[in-house]
């Protein structure tokens, strides 16, 4: 067989792995389930270090069920808008806080006033909802200012992951617009969002286009999955925006609509 290209998929409960030929078919896959946590009513985090001991399990398990042949590169999808503060060695400094997790509430209100809602539309084409990335580093400065004074870098679940696999801290424009702290139309992280709320933009990894190579797959790494070192990984993206390129939603007409589970 020839070369394959491996999907990693981050999801709330678990990591799915696939291995998919030249043509576009899946030749193996494998999940592998990680916990959650909700420490309180409205929260819910996520050790990542889970995380990598799933995607260890995923791809593993899907490497034993492929015929063969090599992998050419990686690309990453998974769970969007979650909060992983990390040192500057990538190390998570708490549990990530989780796209589901409601305690930020009163940050929202505090962020919208803050910015105006219409000049926060323009900008990030949304409103602040407790779901989002921004409220969460609010609410870390407000309640674990510490640890918030301590991160180095905030990262999202997917590009957690790509650190684990490569050492190198980058995200991508569909998961970045999901932080709302992206200047959407010029595909970038907004210095003026940035600056409304004291986020300082360095600790937001460089940004790539979803087909971009962001990094490549360290020894390390490699040595854990059973894969060769120095594979290429794509940008990728979050779970919603690889859903709706796979489901055919790339044009102005065609609706999907996701439930969840």
């Amino acid at each position: 067989m020839g070369e394959l290209l491996l999907g990693i998929d981050l999801g709330t409960g678990g990591v799915r792995a696939l291995l998919v030929d030249g043509s576009g078919r899946v030749v193996a896959s494998h999940s592998a389930e990680h916990p959650l946590s909700t420490p309180r009513p409205g929260w819910a985090e996520q050790d990542p270090e889970s995380w990598w001991t799933a995607t260890v399990a995923a791809v593993r398990g899907a490497l034993a069920k492929s015929p063969g042949g090599d992998v050419a590169a990686i690309g990453l999808s998974g769970q969007m808008h979650g909060l992983v503060m990390c040192d500057a060695k990538g190390v998570p400094l708490r549990p990530c806080i989780l796209w589901c997790d409601n305690r930020s509430a009163a940050q929202c209100e505090e962020a919208e006033a803050r910015i105006g809602l219409d000049r926060l539309l323009e900008l990030a084409g949304n409103r602040m909802l407790p779901g989002f990335t921004a409220p969460k580093i609010l609410w870390c400065r407000a309640h674990e200012p510490d640890l918030e004074r301590a991160a180095a870098i905030h990262l999202l679940p997917k590009d957690w992951l790509r650190h684990r696999l490569s050492g190198t801290f980058a995200t991508e424009v569909s998961d970045a617009s999901g932080t709302l702290l992206f200047d959407c139309a010029n595909r970038r992280f907004s210095e003026e969002l940035c600056g409304l709320l004291e986020i300082d933009p360095r600790t937001l990894p460089p940004c790539f286009e979803s087909p971009e190579i962001s990094s490549r797959l360290s020894r390390d790494a490699a040595a854990a999955l059973g894969l060769a070192e120095g594979v290429p990984i794509a940008g990728g993206g979050g779970d919603q925006a690889a859903q709706a390129v796979g489901t055919g939603i790339v044009r102005e007409g065609p609706v999907s609509l996701t439930l969840g589970t």
